[in-house]
């Protein structure tokens, strides 16, 4: 078959990498020289613990698999076995993490209640202050900045995929055809859209009702920690913000220990990973509201510095970025992703919301195998 793929962030490519696995030949075809949006702005983390069961935990632990075999033959990809821990505090939170680990999934998840002392047996770094922590062993992590590059060059060393990066698909001109901006049509079996959070343009004439909205997240990212954090760190306001925590303990803690003013203001949760480098990639907000702002706010920043200096005990070293990013979440929080034909031979595939990072790779896979790959 030959199969165009239009979007070059981790959902596109993950298709872009299915079809090649499969013996088909690609041509993948980006708007931007190379994919500047959510796939590389976000944490790279592979993200299990908070999925709500039944599909999207079944997806998330899927994609965790791919994520390990494909890491495994493209290094580059950083990947890490490396599991989170979220410390709590107080009795309120502790409920929530007892709630969690008495899931009828808490084994698939990796999920084990565990003492201070076995914290930092773990992770050493943190030496703040807390309860307990929540485990959860089958979260890890990549880095997302090099990661669609990495994987670009694995599929152009297959001689089956061809990039076209700088071009815009602008018209659906025939059954599996698509014409991008500089007049060039690209015809195939199947055509996928990948588009992010670009729900403008094309994919508003092709699917005027999507079902989808555009988030926007405040994150910063640090110099070198100087010691390694061996796990990805979350933070009890991530129980508020992922669905594996709903519960009764939770209503507790939302009624009896709100959010700060800041967190809840910017609807925001601590989740941090450590990059390559050393250093920390740390957020986040969420911004639901439109028009979105231009600019990055500081009290935010300020707030998940703290926390986390809470919980490391010690101070974060200089701050060496700050960015935002935007990506896009299907309204029926029921579903994974939104995946749609919106013409003969045309599918699009958008709104995996925070899950992106962690799903993309069990997504492309279920297209393939709905599209018969």
């Amino acid at each position: 078959m030959r199969v165009i793929v239009v979007g070059a962030g981790v959902v596109g490519t993950m298709h872009a990498w299915h079809a090649v696995e499969r013996g088909h030949e690609v041509v993948q075809i980006e708007r931007e020289s190379e994919a500047r949006g959510a796939s590389l702005r976000n944490f790279g983390q592979i993200w299990v613990s908070g999925r709500a069961g039944g599909e999207e935990l079944q997806t998330a632990l899927r994609a965790r698999e791919l994520w390990e075999s494909i890491g495994a033959r493209v290094p580059e990809l950083g990947f890490r076995a490396i599991g989170s821990l979220t410390p709590v505090r107080g009795d309120l939170e502790l409920a929530v993490a007892e709630a969690a680990v008495a899931r009828p999934d808490a084994a698939a998840r990796g999920y084990k209640l565990v003492t201070p002392a076995e914290a930092r047996q773990i992770n050493p770094a943190l030496r703040g202050a807390f309860t307990a922590a929540l485990w959860c062993e089958r979260d890890a992590a990549v880095e997302p900045r090099p990661a669609q590059l990495a994987l670009k060059q694995v599929l152009l060393a297959s001689g089956r995929y061809t990039y076209l990066g700088g071009r815009e698909v602008r018209e659906v001109t025939g059954e599996g055809s698509v014409r991008d901006d500089h007049g060039d049509v690209h015809t195939g079996d199947a055509v996928v859209l990948c588009p992010g959070a670009s729900l403008y343009g094309l994919v508003r004439e092709l699917a005027p009702g999507l079902p989808v909205r555009r988030v926007r997240l405040q994150m910063m990212q640090t110099e070198p920690l100087g010691e390694p954090l061996t796990t990805s760190v979350a933070d009890a306001d991530s129980f508020r913000y992922y669905p594996a925590y709903a519960s009764e303990a939770l209503d507790s803690l939302n009624s009896g220990q709100p959010q700060t003013p800041t967190a809840a203001a910017h609807k925001m949760q601590l989740l941090m990973v450590q990059r390559s480098d050393g250093g920390l990639t740390i957020g986040d907000t969420h911004e639901y509201e439109h028009p979105f702002a231009f600019d990055t706010l500081e009290d935010p920043y300020e707030h998940v510095a703290a926390v986390v200096e809470s919980f490391l005990g010690r101070p974060l070293p200089k701050i060496r970025r700050r960015w935002a990013g935007v990506y896009a979440q299907c309204t029926d929080k029921s579903r994974v992703v939104h995946r749609e034909q919106v013409r003969d031979g045309v599918w699009l595939v958008t709104g995996p919301g925070g899950r992106g990072m962690t799903c993309s790779p069990a997504i492309a896979e279920t297209t393939a195998n709905e599209l018969g790959w």
